[in-house]
């Protein structure tokens, strides 16, 4: 995997992570018990699946021979 890849993917598993303790009612972040929170936790969680979910994730042995032909042709970077 790719730098970018490892990044969008921890990124992601940490607004997982962060939105499960927020379900059970186990804040994260000491001290702030709000509605906002959650709604804050929410939209992050939100948008690291939408950006990880939207970038092209070389993760299979089929997708790195697809991105190796891509960046033969300079289709990629």
């Amino acid at each position: 995997m790719d730098k970018a890849t490892v990044i969008r993917t921890l990124i992601l598993l940490i607004a997982l992570t962060n939105q499960f303790l927020v379900t059970l009612g186990l804040n994260p972040v000491p001290g702030n018990e709000t509605i906002w929170f959650e709604v804050l936790s929410t939209i992050f969680t939100f948008g690291a699946a939408a950006i990880a979910w939207f970038k092209n994730n070389y993760v299979t042995a089929r997708g790195k021979s697809q991105k190796e032909v891509l960046k033969r042709n300079s289709l990629i970077k």
